[in-house]
């Protein structure tokens, strides 16, 4: 692979833990803006460093296993968690000139990382040997397996507008996808398939008002009660590098990814490639920083749904939804063809 790949590879993730990093600070600063408090201010100018003094006291704090855990499994589960978050990344389309894989099924590979969170977290609750671990565990897999068909079929209207309006394009291929949006966002062109990715990608990323995997009124504190220090840490930063790749996704499939305003007007196609990328890469960091804001702002304004309220939407509201706006725009679809 060439040195470009490799310092593209690197500055992403430097891009993305430093996003995640920060993303807890503005978090907090949201909250506190929300209920009308101050919020950090101390370590450091305006509380600035505060993510990196949190990080300092995870790492060198004690980390405890209990006796009746499984000592391996406990290890691996939180660095499945981060390395999870991290695949993702793989399929992003930056700009029309960078990306990291040029792969032809990028989102199947996407639906196969997605579908292995569950194991993450159903193996932190199992390995900490606590029965209220596993609830926590066991809970948080069943509301993911049920929002991955919402998720799966709003892809899927994705897709299937790609492959309309690009018929020559592979519609797996992310960047067929963004392509396919120059002459209007699918957030326009498929409202509800809209509306039903971001429900489940909230419920996908155990985000307030789906966050029963970390119900601390009824399971102490969810799958990680039994993690500490920096294995605990590991679960914090994978949480939030979920927020913002889904905060990515939406940009990309929803909102025309690294797509801007008056491209055509601007002559943008012409400009030197480094230029582009600059271009494209901005508009993309934006967008996403907006939906990671949207995900913070629902955390601090909407309370916790009931589980069994959580588990009808997904089963008897999203999933109809999904496969009547699928089935409609197959139809419309048809019709204008």
């Amino acid at each position: 692979m060439s040195v470009a790949f490799w310092l593209t590879l690197g500055g992403l993730l430097v891009v993305f833990f430093t996003l995640a990093a920060y993303a807890t600070l503005a978090e907090r600063k949201i909250s506190a803006y929300i209920q009308d408090r101050v919020g950090p201010n101390r370590t450091g100018p305006k509380g600035l460093l505060q993510p990196l003094a949190d990080v300092l006291k995870l790492v060198l704090k004690e980390a405890f296993q209990p006796s009746p855990s499984y000592r391996l499994l406990q290890i691996i589960a939180p660095v499945l968690m981060v390395t999870l978050a991290m695949g993702v990344l793989a399929i992003l389309p930056l700009s029309p000139h960078l990306r990291l894989f040029e792969g032809s099924v990028g989102i199947l590979y996407l639906l196969g990382v997605l579908s292995l969170g569950v194991y993450g977290i159903s193996m932190a609750g199992w390995a900490a040997g606590s029965k209220y671990s596993l609830l926590g565990g066991l809970r948080s897999g069943a509301q993911m397996i049920s929002y991955e068909l919402a998720l799966g079929l709003a892809l899927l209207s994705v897709l299937l507008l790609t492959s309309a309006l690009l018929p020559q394009s592979n519609p797996l291929s992310p960047q067929a996808i963004v392509e396919a949006q120059r002459n209007g966002w699918y957030v326009l062109l498929n409202p509800l398939g809209f509306i039903i990715y971001v429900i489940a990608a909230f419920a996908e990323t155990n985000r307030a008002p789906f966050d029963f995997a970390e119900a601390e009124q009824e399971l102490v504190g969810g799958y990680h009660t039994e993690y500490s220090a920096i294995r605990f840490g590991a679960f914090f930063v994978a949480e939030y590098m979920n927020l913002i790749t889904a905060s990515a996704l939406i940009a990309t499939f929803f909102w025309g990814g690294y797509l801007g305003p008056f491209e055509a007007a601007l002559r943008v196609s012409e400009w030197p490639i480094v230029w582009q990328n600059v271009w494209g890469v901005s508009w993309l960091l934006l967008k996403t920083l907006f939906w990671a804001f949207v995900f913070m702002w629902v955390r601090w304004t909407l309370p916790r749904f009931r589980y069994d309220h959580l588990m009808r939407i997904g089963w008897k509201v999203l999933l109809p939804l999904g496969l009547v706006n699928l089935l409609a725009l197959s139809g419309i679809l048809l019709l204008i063809s």
